[in-house]
């Protein structure tokens, strides 16, 4: 008899901190929301939703934000996620820079930072000026809200996402990093999450970006690298191994240039911020006419996308060849994944005007019709800052989308 009101009461418990967590997601999507309209949407009665908003409520993560009135009847009190619930702190550490996000509970920019690096400096250099940019980030927090909920950070390679060690990344040189036991000894008193950043970027934009909404998505973010991240029904893709979606090492020509991951050919070897520029020089050499012509060695993306958008024939051709190695290889994976949604970020979103015409022209070329029909080309809505916006929204899951949000943050 004794386990039977055990088990009851913990099936009861169980049932509750869902529902919270119910409450919770609505609000996170829907807010500002009425009492009635959560009622709808989550499918409970109206006494348990205010019950569930009562308890929310009584421990900060929920206010009362104004009153609506529909023309009869009392006006109905809106609700929102409370802002000054707790922070979240998001870094992402690039080939090339460091950026760190604060956010509210709202989530609200609280602080923001990008700090240039290069490999060159070295690893223990690079960990120990991300450290600091996360004390000083959780020190921002602090002046907006007093609960860390967690700080996550995103790295441009291979994770294990069970012990949150940096298996491989090419671009910057390192190997089997333990990042997330280094970052843990930090004791900043909360919850860490290490991903690979592309993983983190294609997450940001499910959240809070240009894939809200859409329940299969791809994404792929070409920086001085390629990297990519699948999101399904809400949750990333990582496959046995937790290393899935490296789709920059997808073999595209066999004979091709040598890649920094040891294999010839690789996609990122066409498509990344490197094979831009050398697609610049080869069409410079061929005698196209060009402003960039005497600024070889120190391009940026941003004054190639200029110069096209000028007119320069160089960089136009350019794009439109890094265009089409991207296409040919997005219409691969739409035959592969069948996605609804394919979000293009890093330079790619920057050099979205000139890409997509091209990639759209390879994916009605070489795409089945079914996948190509079924799914649309965009670009991303936060550009560099993909990243930094997933690792908020890891966190945010943390809370919201676990069973029980209220043990995660003890209280």
């Amino acid at each position: 008899m004794q386990k039977r009101e055990t088990y009851q009461t913990g099936d009861q418990a169980l049932v509750r901190q869902i529902n919270l967590s119910l409450v919770m997601n609505i609000l996170r999507t829907q807010a500002p929301i009425s009492r009635a309209a959560l009622a709808q949407a989550t499918g409970l009665n109206k006494a348990t939703v205010s019950d569930l908003v009562f308890d929310l409520m009584e421990r900060g993560f929920i206010r009362e934000v104004g009153m609506k009135s529909s023309g009869t009847g009392r006006p109905a009190t809106l609700l929102n996620l409370h802002p000054a619930a707790g922070f979240i702190v998001s870094c992402e550490i690039a080939v090339d820079f460091i950026e760190v996000l604060v956010t509210d509970f709202a989530p609200e920019v609280v602080w923001q930072v990008k700090e240039r690096i290069s490999p060159e400096q070295g690893q223990q250099a690079i960990l120990e000026r991300t450290l600091a940019l996360l004390f000083q980030a959780i020190e921002r927090g602090q002046a907006a809200a007093t609960s860390l909920f967690g700080v996550a950070i995103g790295v441009p390679g291979m994770v294990d996402s069970e012990s949150g060690t940096l298996l491989f990344a090419p671009n910057l040189g390192w190997n089997n990093v333990e990042l997330l036991d280094f970052f843990k000894k930090a004791n900043f008193g909360a919850p860490v999450f290490v991903d690979n950043e592309a993983n983190l970027a294609a997450l940001g934009e499910h959240y809070f970006g240009a894939a809200r909404g859409y329940d299969n998505v791809l994404y792929l973010s070409g920086n001085i690298g390629l990297g990519g991240g699948v999101v399904r029904d809400g949750h990333l893709c990582r496959g046995v191994s937790g290393v899935a979606s490296e789709f920059g090492h997808m073999t595209m020509n066999p004979d091709g240039e040598l890649c920094k991951c040891g294999n010839r050919g690789c996609w990122e070897t066409q498509v990344s911020q490197k094979a831009l520029y050398r697609y610049i020089d080869e069409f410079i050499s061929a005698g196209k006419k060009s402003t960039l012509e005497h600024t070889s060695g120190s391009y940026s993306v941003e004054t190639i996308v200029d110069a096209a958008r000028m007119g320069d024939e160089a960089a136009i051709l350019a794009l439109e060849k890094t265009g089409r190695h991207l296409g040919i290889g997005i219409a691969s994976l739409l035959n592969a994944l069948n996605p609804e949604l394919v979000v293009l970020g890093g330079m790619l979103s920057l050099a979205a005007d000139f890409l997509l015409p091209v990639v759209e022209t390879e994916i009605q070329n070489r795409a089945l019709r079914w996948n190509r029909e079924s799914a649309r080309v965009v670009r991303a809505a936060h550009g560099s800052d993909a990243c930094v916006k997933g690792g908020i929204a890891v966190v945010y899951q943390s809370v919201l989308l676990q069973a029980n949000p209220l043990a995660i943050l003890g209280r």
